[in-house]
């Protein structure tokens, strides 16, 4: 599993993100006729991707078996006739080598001064910057508050999709935590296509998986998204039910470094719970302050 991730398999990790992703469609879905009989393999079968992408069987399976790599035409042949969305296909050329997906070694990541200051002028909207491997390189008072004190956290451990599996308050904070968990796999999963070398990569997939049941089992999937926008619930202990938007916006400066922010509609009762979420944060944060004097 961890061998996914290093130069030496990609292809073969190419390979079994087409044989999942075949395996989801059915040839009803395609525009096939069903036969009616049993089939031999769940979904497609690799001579009907090869008849609907107009390669030959022969391409198409050295390709599955990572013996060969397409160009990007067939790619975007095969994204279609999979029904791939943008991030899958985006996953797809990755992998095939038809985007960067190496990278010089990278120092340890820091905070682009603008976006710390955006984050310093947000005081009523929770935040964050996260990193490569959804590493979290800062945050704000109100995110703080929201999800957890991240200070308190080793910086080494201070990683988004490790706090989903790892720390218990967040199976109860996330109304819908499998959703969220299956989300943050899908994003490491599409962090590892562009870093498959990150040693720290590595190591987090290989803890998550062993820790737990459910994160190697999605990992297995070969799920991938990037960071967007949604809308998650959460249940907050201190404020209740939570319906926040978040959006993800990405610094030119560094590619690597995403700025998501929770915002709720002026007016509805979210809105205003986080404006009381930020009246006892700032509490919290005096009583703090009084007691270190």
């Amino acid at each position: 599993m961890l061998g996914s991730m290093t130069s030496d398999v990609t292809l073969n990790e190419l390979g079994e993100f087409l044989k999942k992703r075949r395996s989801e469609l059915s040839p009803r879905t395609v525009g096939l006729p069903e036969t009616g009989g049993p089939r031999r393999v769940a979904g497609l079968r690799r001579e009907e991707v090869a008849q609907l992408a107009s390669i030959s069987t022969d391409y198409y399976t050295r390709l599955e078996q990572g013996r060969m790599q397409a160009s990007a035409p067939v790619l975007d042949t095969i994204a279609r006739v999979l029904h791939l969305d943008d991030d899958e296909r985006g996953y797809l050329f990755q992998l095939a080598g038809r985007t960067t997906t190496r990278t010089r070694r990278h120092g340890r990541q820091k905070v682009q001064p603008q976006l710390q200051r955006v984050l310093d002028d947000l005081t009523a909207t929770p935040a964050i910057v996260q990193g490569r491997r959804g590493d979290i390189l800062a945050w704000n008072a109100l995110a703080a508050a929201l999800v957890t004190d991240f200070s308190r956290i080793p910086e080494k451990h201070r990683n988004y999709p490790r706090l989903i599996f790892v720390d218990p308050a967040m199976r109860t904070l996330y109304a819908d935590w499998e959703r969220s968990a299956q989300t943050a796999v899908a994003q490491v999963r599409m962090e590892a296509a562009k870093y498959p070398e990150d040693p720290r990569l590595i190591e987090l997939v290989g803890e998550l998986s062993t820790r737990d049941k459910k994160f190697a089992q999605w990992w297995a999937d070969h799920k991938v998204a990037a960071r967007t926008v949604g809308t998650k619930t959460l249940n907050h202990p201190v404020v209740g039910e939570l319906v926040l938007d978040w959006d993800t916006l990405t610094a030119n400066t560094d590619p690597d470094q995403h700025l998501t922010v929770w915002t709720a509609a002026p007016g509805s009762p979210t809105h205003e719970r986080l404006r009381i979420l930020a009246s006892w944060a700032a509490d919290q944060n005096m009583a703090t302050s009084s007691s270190l004097r």
